[in-house]
Formats: C-alpha cells, structure tokens, sequence
C-alpha cells in the first residue's frame, strides 16, 4: 500500500509540475528555416523547459501575418520586422517590441549584371521585384530616399513587380532586379545556376537604409501584467540562450530545424548554409534593442518621399522592462 500511494504521490506531483509550466505560443514571421534556429534550438535543447515554460512554435507562411495573429490573440509573442510593427502601431495595433536577437539587417536587391545597373541611380527605369505583406516598406523608404518614384517606368520612377516567395522574376528575366535575404534567397538564384560574377546586389545596411528585422514583439497592455512580463523574461532568456548555441554550433542548430520541419521542404544544404549566415546577422546581439539601431529603423522609415512608412515618430513602440532583468 505505500509503495502505491508513494506512486500516486509522485504521479500528482509530476501532474503538478506539468501543470506550473507556463504556456506561450510564438507566431514565426515564416516557414520552418535556418532563420527561426533559436528558437527551435531551445525547444529541443530544453531551455524553455528548464525556465517552466511550454512553448509551441508557430510557423508562418506566405498567408499568415504575424501582427494579425497576435492581434486576434493566436499568439503570445510574435517574429516580426520592425518596418511592419510600427506600421501596424500608427494604425491602431499597439505593438511593442520587447526584445530584438537580430543586430543586422539581412535585406538586399539583387540584380543582373548585364543590364548596366552598377549603382543605386542605375535602379530608375528598372522593373524591380518587391515583397508585399508588410516587407515592402524598407524598400518604399529607399527609394524615398533616392528621389525614385515608385509609380512607374521612367527617368525617376520605377516599376514595381509585386514578388512572389521565389526568385522566378529575375531567372525569368520578367525583373532586373528582386529582392533577396543574405541567407535565402540570393543562394537560390546561385543554386539555379547563376554565377555570383553575374550578378550586382545592394545590401541595405550597405546603403544605410537598413531597418531591424526580426524582433520579438507583444501587445503593450501585456505588458500591465506582472504574470505575463515574468513568462516573457523567461521566454526571452532561454530563446537568446538557443540563439547563441545556434550561432556556435550553426550545423546541429540547421539539423534542429530540420527535424521540425513538417513539410519536408527544407534540404540539408540549404538549411546549414543559410544557419551560417543567419549567425553573422544575430552576432553582436544579446537580445537587448539597441535604441540607436531603432531610431536608425525610424528616420530610415520617416524619410520615405510623399508617402513614408511612418508620418510620426512612434511612442512606446520598445521597452527594455523584459530583456533587463531577463539578460542582465
């Protein structure tokens, strides 16, 4: 008999710790990738579990915006650009960014050669391939910037290809140059068989028009709740912890995120190089927003020409309540 309650006892408590795990949804920007590594990496290495949490990891996808996820409450947490936050916050969605494990900007224009485009001034008359669904507006602001308009084919103006997820537009010839992330896309076009020598590209942060990527942000009235501040500080260190493991040991991190790719899509190759290159733009980071990289983020988006991104320096759209006591 006390062999069978010491069972029983030791099965509530193992309920009761199940239990105590806190729950936390995280809405990906995109699919299963390299570029989500962190996060797959503290999942299986235990980090979230070792904090108390119990974190289910949501992929996107091309039909799947991660503002409106977390604006409908399907999330706790979301992966987003800092572009598209702070659009959807002067809008009415009052997004905040709690922490940011991407230091540099992995967005870049990448264009044939051949078509006599060396510059950004080379860019007017151009048809160029451009991401929608909020990833437009870094390049909106750019060409602000350079006195482009974004209306049509001419001496100032170029032609805007709406771009599907591929990289079809430019094989295909139907753009002179598309928009491609370090770690993704531009490899595609590689591996379709073009030669780098073949090619021109424009790196935003080279350009000085680089705005953050990938940060994790919350709904502010979350943030009113001792409760929930606490799950994310938790959240927050243990998902950096899985960052920098990725970062040292970027072919386990890639084959982590192959094992939790549902769709099979993604290839072993593809994934440990694009791991290697995501490492380059987390490094430096420890999660903790840098304000001067936002207010980078915020005057690249203001000087957007006649129709810029944002029309007012946001207000509260960070915090660094969850990452000080979280990482220091």
């Amino acid at each position: 008999m006390k062999n069978v309650l010491t069972a029983a006892a030791m099965a509530l408590m193992a309920a009761s710790v199940a239990e105590a795990s806190d729950a936390v949804k995280l809405q990906l920007k995109w699919v299963t990738q390299a570029q989500f590594a962190g996060y797959y990496v503290a999942l299986d290495k235990g980090f979230y579990e070792a904090e108390d949490l119990d974190v289910t990891v949501l992929p996107g996808g091309p039909d799947i915006a991660p503002t409106q996820v977390i604006a409908g409450g399907g999330a706790d947490v979301a992966v987003e650009w800092m572009p598209a936050a702070l659009a959807a916050r002067e809008k009415g969605l009052p997004l905040v960014n709690i922490a940011q494990p991407f230091k540099s900007s992995g967005m870049m224009l990448t264009c044939w050669k051949d078509t006599g485009i060396s510059e950004p001034a080379d860019l007017a008359d151009r048809t160029l391939g451009v991401w929608f669904f909020g990833n437009e507006f870094p390049f909106m602001s750019w060409m602000g910037k350079l006195g482009i308009s974004t209306e049509g084919k001419g001496p100032q103006g170029v032609e805007v290809l709406k771009q599907g997820f591929n990289v079809d537009p430019l094989l295909q010839r139907q753009a002179d140059c598309i928009s491609t992330m370090t770690y993704n896309e531009y490899w595609q076009v590689i591996d379709a068989g073009v030669s780098p020598d073949e090619l021109v590209t424009f790196k935003y942060e080279d350009q000085g028009v680089a705005t953050l990527e990938d940060g994790l942000y919350v709904l502010e009235d979350k943030l009113d709740d001792p409760a929930f501040v606490d799950k994310m500080e938790r959240f927050v260190r243990a998902s950096m912890k899985g960052w920098k493991y990725a970062e040292d040991h970027p072919d386990e991190a890639a084959e982590i995120v192959l094992d939790n790719d549902a769709s099979g899509a993604q290839t072993e190759m593809h994934q440990k190089r694009m791991m290697r290159e995501v490492a380059k733009l987390t490094a430096g980071s420890n999660g903790t927003l840098d304000p001067a990289d936002y207010q980078r983020t915020v005057d690249t988006l203001l000087s957007g020409g006649s129709d810029p991104v944002i029309t007012k320096a946001p207000e509260g759209a960070w915090t660094h309540v969850v990452t000080d006591k979280a990482l220091n």
